[in-house]
């Protein structure tokens, strides 16, 4: 189990911060540090992901949610980096997924940073705008939500994509 200090820290990272913001300017603020990491490692990286085709990017999704739910129920870590980045790189892999659903996957990376980046952003924006129409619709009943159950509907969409 998710120790109280660490269940705090999550709740606190996913519902408060310290001045009243809109769900919009929170889903906004949460991209752009999920953006400031994926400009960083491509400047590390370049765009080698490009070469990632659709199975192996939803692999690394599995891979990502299983680590999360590792770490929620209390299981020893070899390595302790939390939570916030394997969430942060479920984003980021979720927007790369999108790209290469779109550009298709390559044998070699074949776009620059701006690029990247010019896709990325693209692929953000249509995401944030599908958030917040759901979080009209569902009234923002994800604030009501336990935080664990994100990571079990985040791995039984992707064991649904996977069996596609």
């Amino acid at each position: 189990m998710l120790s109280r200090n660490k269940w705090l820290t999550l709740h606190r990272f996913l519902y408060y911060n310290k001045e009243k913001m809109t769900t919009e300017q929170e889903f906004k603020s949460a991209l752009k540090e999920c953006r400031d990491i994926f400009s960083a490692k491509l400047g590390d990286y370049s765009a080698s992901w490009r070469i990632l085709r659709p199975s192996s990017l939803t692999d690394q999704l599995f891979i990502k949610a299983k680590r999360i739910r590792q770490l929620e129920t209390g299981e020893v870590a070899m390595v302790e980096e939390g939570i916030r980045p394997e969430i942060m790189a479920l984003v980021n892999y979720g927007i790369i997924g999108l790209i290469q659903l779109s550009e298709g996957y390559v044998d070699e990376p074949d776009i620059d940073k701006d690029r990247a980046l010019q896709l990325y952003d693209h692929f953000a924006e249509e995401t944030l705008k599908l958030m917040i129409r759901k979080n009209h619709d569902y009234a923002e009943a994800w604030r009501g939500m336990r935080v664990t159950s994100y990571t079990d509907f985040i791995l039984t969409k992707i064991s649904r994509v996977k069996e596609i």
